[in-house]
């Protein structure tokens, strides 16, 4: 290490906070003070997915880090901290805060949106798209306007145009070059990705140079570009490049680029040895790198240097797989075949819009690069051909033919160990198979190991391949069987369930299982399986012990423990009253608020024990549960539609309000929404949803298969002008289709990807009922309508199963450890929990509470003198001999710092009983509290026992950890 002292990074995006994790990482916070400043309000967020933030997710779900890391490590964030001045003599920082002195300084300043000094460009018509503060701007533009522009057809620029065009804004992109993303792609390329973008309904124009922004006539502004044409619009986002952030470093003298950046060596120093740069601000070898991978490998180098370990960035690959506007995009290597001599085959396909074109070396060895539109299948591929020199096959172009026609795959048996998996975290093959080697034979273990695909995620595909090809062979068979409990698929599991009429957990397993308790893989699949065949209630004491916490106390539970309250306002559409009873619940129960993207509110904050108080009233009030907390319907989302809108063909609201009255409580294998628009102007973004309707002059089109979120992916046109009787009926059918055939937690996108067949093949079934099932498929979605009934109003009507709703069985206390913070008036655990101690030696035991307080194969929490112990009670075994058991574990979940492991799944994994924490499914021990996942964590257990219907615990003895174990 180069010393102690104070490391100061400034810049709190994602390339500075991940160079924090990496110095905490080599234990540089240990010795040193690490300060970071960040421009921005806001805790480091996921700049890569930003676009889901416009669609509706919540600027938390980008944040990327738990709350309490900076605390937790010592580091301490000057948040929405502007620095100003580098003083590199005195080797301080000044800032609003006073001067700050520096023994290390890391310039992660990134870059700046470059906006062209085109005259007008004020306003809504100079609004740029790169931080959540641009975002709220240009939403808050969008109001009341009718028509977007973005100039720039990049790929930033194609980000934008899908945020308007999500705004249901007619959309247009403007691009100075004759093609889209002219870094990228080429000619051909370029023209296929046009074409499928205005297929979407979005204007390209090409070629067009913008000179001057004036007021407009028909909107309010307009562009007049260099030939004399124009175009009217309501706002203009420029995305015509970025530029690198590096004014403090010319201000203070750093060397700086012919194009910019602060120049850096391999170890990514300056030209003064006390300051590196990283990320977007620096430029290596006369480069500028724009793309998240090359600053995560930046920031490595500068904390492997920092810790006197050899490092160097040697540059970086910018191939890139996207996924712009639903359309598939693809840029390897030297994509634009600029290597001399170079040759390229090339397969177009008019038809569809798709483009492959792949670049080899002169002599055929090598290939050297590619194009993709269309279809990214390839890419995972030609990257490792490219990559890592392997010889193309003898018909290279069979590489980007289509798969019908016999293209030689690059199996992963082929790959080197040195092929680069995942370029975010610098995860090689060899990397995952020392992993595999060590023990770890699951896909979330792997992850949670290397890191790998758990940065953009666009290598996952590619790591599944690598991992089950290598465990294929070590001699391990890749098991598609839902848990050791089932060796069947989901899919296999509800048609036995259907054919043979089983109504419980136990007679499946009887009937079907491998023996055991089950698990909290197995548990919640079978119980979302009986819900969705029979309809019948969660809260039955036979279905408590499967649910996850959501569906128990049905609610969502948020990360500290507290629930948050959901009620159904169908297709958005409220009366004053109710929402007058919305705020005067939140203020009783001190809730923070919160609208949803799915037109309803969010009641933040409830205590467990709280719930059925809040659900009460809102009962009264009218209100019925939403399923929020279900995989299940959520929402049908509609815009006015022809009740207020000018532009409305059909009452959207209205069939909104009679889709989700049909469909509401219907279980299913993922959560599905919905939305219903009005008009062709999409304003309710029906074409992300699983089921999207939009209106037309002669009925209803019907889309499916859409979805937001990590995956966005546009629901398909399925069916047009359908009659409201016909379009029931289609939704119907699909709907049960999917819940027969889908995987566990498997969206409806995710689930039409993997449809052999492909969408011509569902429309088969589903309207021409080529497989002769739909009559069925209709009858039981009837008997799923027939049988609704509102789980919370089921709930307070049964004295026995509001039992379920204590805190602690034995105490009326609140949990003590939870307390309110200002932010956001947010509820979450306190920083100093009670530390304890186990007992050194034996002790008396001690009355807890009453036999009938447990609930068999579930938890309950009690108080004793200041813990918190969550009891789980197994019955006796009938016909086995098997006594009835209590275990007594730990009430604290560590990874989460909250107080929650009473209300986890009870199942048995390998033989060993454990219970799966609720937030983040570690697993623990119940007889000695060992987490399996990692063996360092151990919770204090009890000993516990039935004597005279009461539970009575005592401390254990302390034992001599046991041997490290494996899930």
């Amino acid at each position: 290490m180069t010393g102690t002292g104070n490391i100061v990074i400034i810049g709190n995006g994602m390339v500075g906070h991940y160079c924090a994790e990496q110095l905490v990482a080599h234990g540089l916070h240990e010795d040193c003070a690490i300060h970071i400043f960040g421009d921005e309000p806001h805790h480091a967020y996921d700049r890569v997915h930003l676009t889901d933030y416009m669609s509706g997710r919540d600027a938390l779900a980008l944040r990327l880090h738990v709350d309490d890391f900076h605390t937790y490590h010592d580091l301490t964030l000057h948040r929405g901290v502007r620095v100003t001045r580098i003083d590199r003599a005195a080797r301080m920082v000044e800032s609003a805060e006073g001067l700050l002195p520096y023994d290390t300084l890391i310039l992660a300043t990134g870059s700046t949106p470059f906006v062209p000094p085109v005259p007008g460009n004020t306003g809504t018509a100079g609004l740029v798209y790169r931080t959540l503060d641009d975002l709220d701007m240009i939403r808050a533009a969008a109001e009341g306007a009718s028509h977007g522009v973005v100039i720039g057809g990049g790929l930033l620029g194609l980000e934008a145009a899908n945020a308007l065009s999500g705004l249901g804004l007619s959309t247009a992109v403007v691009e100075f070059a004759p093609r889209l993303m002219p870094v990228q792609l080429d000619d051909d390329g370029g023209q296929a990705l046009k074409q499928r973008i205005e297929a979407l309904g979005i204007e390209v124009l090409t070629s067009h140079t913008t000179q001057r922004i004036t007021t407009g006539e028909t909107h309010r502004h307009r562009l007049v570009f260099a030939d004399g044409t124009f175009l009217e619009t309501d706002l203009v986002v420029f995305s015509a490049g970025i530029r690198p952030q590096d004014r403090l470093a010319r201000d203070c003298g750093l060397a700086i680029g012919p194009r910019g950046g602060v120049v850096i060596d391999g170890q990514c120093r300056t030209s003064d040895p006390a300051i590196y740069a990283i990320g977007e601000c620096a430029c290596w070898n006369g480069q500028v790198f724009g793309l998240v991978a090359p600053g995560y490998t930046m920031a490595r180098t500068v904390a492997s240097t920092l810790a006197g370990e050899d490092a160097a960035f040697t540059g970086a690959d910018m191939s890139t797989k996207l996924k712009l506007l639903g359309v598939d995009v693809g840029s390897i290597g030297d994509a634009h075949g600029a290597t001399p001599g170079s040759r390229s085959y090339r397969f177009i396909g008019e038809v569809d819009g798709s483009y492959r074109r792949l670049v080899l070396s002169a002599d055929g060895s090598h290939v050297l690069g590619a194009v993709l539109v269309g279809d990214n299948a390839y890419y995972d591929t030609i990257v490792q051909y490219v990559q890592n020199a392997i010889r193309p096959p003898p018909d290279p172009a069979a590489l980007i033919l289509p798969r019908g026609e016999g293209a030689d795959l690059l199996g992963a048996d082929a790959l080197p160990d040195t092929a680069m998996i995942c370029s975010c975290h610098n995860v090689t093959k060899g990397a995952i198979c020392a992993a595999i080697e060590g023990g770890c034979t699951d896909l979330a273990g792997l992850k949670q190991t290397t890191k790998a695909s758990t940065g953009c995620g666009g290598c996952s595909t590619l790591l599944k391949n690598v991992f089950e090809t290598e465990l294929e062979a070590r001699g391990i068979t890749v098991d598609h069987s839902l848990c050791e409990h089932f060796s069947y698929t989901r899919q296999e599991l509800y048609s036995l369930v259907r054919v043979h009429g089983i109504q419980t957990f136990e007679d499946l397993m009887a009937q079907y299982g491998n023996g055991g308790l089950g698990c909290d893989t197995c548990k919640p699949a079978v119980g979302s399986i009986l819900a969705s065949a029979w309809n019948r209630p969660i809260t039955d004491p036979l279905y408590i012990p499967l649910q996850d916490t959501n569906d128990t106390f049905m609610a969502n539970m948020q990360k500290n423990g507290t629930y948050s309250v959901v009620p159904r306002i169908a297709g958005g559409e409220i009366t004053p009253e109710k929402l007058i009873v919305l705020g005067q619940v939140a203020k009783k129960y001190g809730l923070y608020t919160k609208i949803t993207g799915g037109q309803r509110i969010d009641l933040f904050g409830a205590r467990l024990e709280q719930l059925p108080d809040i659900w009460g009233e809102l009962l009264e009030a009218g209100f019925e549960t939403g399923q929020a907390y279900g995989k299940s319907t959520r929402t049908v989302k509609s815009c006015v539609g022809s009740t207020w809108c000018r532009y409305g063909v059909q009452d959207s609201v209205g069939k909104a309000l009679d889709l989700e009255n049909r469909y509401k409580g219907l279980r299913s294998p993922h959560k599905l929404k919905f939305a219903v628009s009005g008009c062709t102007r999409e304003c309710a973004e029906a074409q992300g949803k699983d089921v999207g309707v939009i209106a037309t002059e002669n009925g209803w089109n019907l889309y499916v298969c859409g979805n937001g979120g990590m995956r966005p992916r546009h629901a398909e046109l399925f069916a047009t002008d359908l009659d409201a009787e016909t379009l029931v009926k289609y939704i119907d059918r699909f709907l049960m289709f999917y819940i027969r055939t889908a995987d566990k937690l498997q969206r409806t996108s995710v689930w039409r990807e993997n449809l052999e067949g492909g969408l011509d093949y569902l429309k088969d079934v589903i309207i021409n009922d080529s497989l002769g099932i739909c009559a069925e498929l209709e009858r039981q979605m009837q008997m799923v309508v027939d049988r609704y009934h509102c789980e919370w109003r089921d709930a307070l009507t049964d004295r026995e199963k509001l039992k379920r709703f204590r805190t602690f069985v034995n105490d009326s206390r609140p949990d003590p450890n939870i307390r309110t913070i200002p932010e956001r008036d947010q509820v979450r655990p306190a920083d100093n929990l009670p530390e304890t101690t186990p007992s050194a030696g034996p002790a008396d035991w001690t009355e807890l509470c009453g036999h009938d307080d447990l609930v068999a194969m579930s938890g309950v929490v009690a108080w004793h003198d200041g813990d918190q112990i969550a009891l789980f009670y197994l019955p006796a075994t009938e016909g086995e001999g098997a006594p009835a058991r209590v275990y007594a574990i730990d009430n604290h979940d560590p990874f989460s710092n909250a107080n929650v492991l009473g209300r986890g799944i009870m199942g048995d994994l390998k033989g060993q009983v454990v219970v799966a924490s609720p937030l983040y499914k570690q697993h623990f021990r119940l007889e000695d509290g060992q987490c399996l996942e990692d063996p360092a964590v151990r919770l204090r257990t009890w000993d516990a026992r039935v004597e005279n219907g009461k539970v009575e615990i005592r401390a254990k003895t302390v034992a001599a950890p046991p041997e490290p174990v494996s899930a």
